[in-house]
């Protein structure tokens, strides 16, 4: 089995997907959060710089990667960008929970699968469109 790393183009998008504040905040489900996405230990009023923005998501990305590599269920970059990008957003509990993954694991048709990702489109409860989009990218990117 490959392990698999991040590629230029699938960082980029991470964090377009992401955007990056320098100043904690709440994100929609009331997580608190600072730099691109990074969540671990965040409180009210926290400061940081673009170089430490940089190296969280950097430290982020490789707990992710490693985690996604140990499921041993990617079979292409792509599958694994899709991955990296979902549990990153949502977590590896709610990555090994969901139906999505017993999907994947079961080998399910293609179409299946990216239709789990589009289920995951919600925050707080709400359909976000920045959340429809990025499981729409995470659906494509299975695929490829």
């Amino acid at each position: 089995m490959t392990d698999y790393t991040t590629t230029d183009s699938d960082l980029r998008k991470l964090q377009e997907f992401e955007g990056c504040s320098l100043t904690a905040y709440r994100d929609p489900a009331g997580v608190w959060t600072i730099g691109t996405g990074h969540t671990r230990g965040v409180k009210p009023g926290q400061k940081i710089t673009q170089e430490q923005a940089d190296q969280l998501l950097r430290g982020d990305l490789r707990e992710v990667e490693a985690q996604v590599n140990r499921l041993g269920v990617c079979r292409t970059q792509g599958q694994f960008a899709a991955l990296v990008s979902f549990t990153y957003n949502l977590g590896l509990g709610n990555l090994t929970r969901s139906t999505l993954l017993r999907k994947i694991r079961h080998h399910a048709p293609t179409e299946q699968v990216q239709a789990e990702f589009r289920r995951w489109n919600k925050a707080g409860g709400k359909v976000l469109e920045g959340l429809v989009k990025r499981r729409e990218w995470e659906a494509r990117r299975w695929a490829e």
